[in-house]
This record gives structure tokens, sequence and C-alpha cells, in this order.
């Protein structure tokens, strides 16, 4: 994932970050990219069941559309449920909407994302947190799997007194964290505002992603590493195709790696064992 500048540069990947199990596949924020991205990596989009749009911006949200139509077979199976914002769905004062009645006609669920509300699907917990962003109405998520636990993601957002504690005891902890120390951003959080967060929700593993060019041009790698050294939590700068893997140890490897099992249409399957794969940024520190 990545701010504007980014994204239209491409400087870094985006589209997304999807979540696979052996019930449910995830995609989350499915913004520009989303699909190309989908494909070069051997996770097709009919897989998904459950879609996440956490507020009304491109690179968040551009590609929704066209995920809808592949999460339906191409509109011929009317399947799959849209969690999303306010914005997303209806538009607000400033923005949206981005999904129109025709794509949301074609799902069998279409749900509004408040924050405070819980939602459930095939065992799986949706945590819908506070965001304060230039979209009104953007929010944040955690999602409780059975098996592998808790995953919090802050979205773009602001840093504000109470961020932290939807985020408590998560196993990974994502982080929309745009700019470098020393270089707020309104509506955006700074590695300064990911101390602070990780050291109240002290998750398992705190990752870094949606950088800007500024973040960049310091070198997120570095900017991890002050996290850590500043919590004691272990915390990584997300890179193009990361996968993490939430066994009893969670692990980091690039998609690349992923061991895949050839199927007789001649496409590929991801082995069922839950990863979470993160579109972001590297660079060497």
């Amino acid at each position: 994932m990545a701010e504007g500048f980014v994204t239209y540069t491409q400087r870094r990947w985006t589209g997304g970050i999807r979540f696979i199990d052996d019930a449910l596949q995830v995609h989350l924020d499915p913004g520009t990219g989303g699909v190309v991205r989908s494909v070069e990596s051997g996770l097709g989009l009919e897989k998904i069941r459950l879609l996440l749009v956490s507020h009304n911006h491109p690179d968040h949200c551009g590609d929704a559309p066209i995920f809808i139509e592949g999460m339906t077979k191409g509109t011929t199976r009317r399947r799959g449920t849209l969690v999303a914002s306010r914005s997303v769905l209806q538009g607000n004062d400033i923005t949206g909407p981005s999904i129109g009645k025709y794509h949301q006609s074609l799902l069998n669920q279409v749900i509004e994302a408040r924050p405070g509300d819980n939602h459930s699907m095939q065992g799986l917990g949706i945590d819908v947190s506070r965001a304060r962003h230039t979209d009104p109405d953007g929010v944040g998520f955690v999602l409780d799997f059975p098996e592998a636990g808790k995953i919090g993601y802050t979205s773009d957002t602001s840093y504000f007194n109470g961020i932290a504690n939807p985020y408590r005891n998560a196993r990974v902890l994502i982080l929309c964290t745009t700019r470098p120390r020393g270089a707020p951003l309104k509506g955006h959080l700074a590695t300064d505002d990911a101390v602070k967060i990780v050291n109240v929700a002290r998750p398992e593993i705190a990752v870094l992603t949606h950088f800007g060019m500024k973040m960049l041009n310091e070198y997120p790698n570095a900017q991890a590493k002050y996290v850590q050294e500043s919590t004691g939590i272990r915390t990584l700068a997300s890179f193009d195709g990361m996968v993490i893997s939430l066994e009893e140890e969670i692990k980091t490897k690039s998609i690349k790696n992923v061991h895949r099992v050839a199927q007789p249409s001649g496409r590929t399957k991801i082995q069922p064992t839950l990863e979470t794969t993160l579109d972001a940024e590297k660079l060497s520190s």
C-alpha cells in the first residue's frame, strides 16, 4: 500500500492486503493496482468472499468494482460480502461514493462500516475501529481469525487519544505510517505516532506500510528499527509481495517463495496456511 505520490509513480506496489485461510479469503482496501498485483501474484479474485474498504480514496478503493466482478465470477454468481465505509457506499460532503448501486447489487450482503460495530462471517470476527482522516467516514479494522488470532489495521488516520485501544494484544498490527520521524502530515501517521500506538497496543509484531515519498527517502527499514528499539516490539517495514504466516511462530517471506499447487485449469493455488500478503514498500537501510 502507498500514498498518492507513490501510487501514481508506482515506486512501490499498491492494491491492498489479502488474507487467506482454509475457510475464507478476504481482501482489504483494493486500491489502484489491486487486480493486476493479485493476478501477477497468483491470487485470483474469484475465491474472495469478503471485501473490506476503509475509506473512499483511490489508493484504498480504486479497484473495488472490478474486485466485486471477480468475486461474483464476472457478475454471474450472486455472492460475497462487502464491508465499507459510508463514503464508499453512499458518499459524503467531501467524497464518493466509489462503489455504485449496480456493483453493490451483485453481492449477497453490503454492510456499512461504522466505528464500534462488530460483525462475523464464517467464524471471522470483524470489529470496526475509529480513524481520523480527510475522509471523515474512514475506519480501521480488527480481524479475529478463529485459529490465527487478531490482526489490526489502522488505515489512514491521524493520531488521537485512544487510537491504540482496539488493537491491544493483536498478533499483528498493521500501521499505515506515511511519514518518517519529525515529519507529520495531517490525516496520517508518522513514525513517532507508530511508537506511541505500539507501546500501548503491544502486538506480537508491528508492520509499517503505506509509505509516502518522504518515508521512502528516509528508508522504511530504519524507521521500523527505531519503532522496535523504542518499544521492544518486533517491527518490520513491509515490502512488495511480503507474506506473513500466522502459525505458532509468526514468519515472514516473499510471495515469490510461497509454495503454489498446480491446478487442472492451469491456475495456481496458494497453500492454505493463513497468510497475510502486504502490498507495500521496501528500501535497504
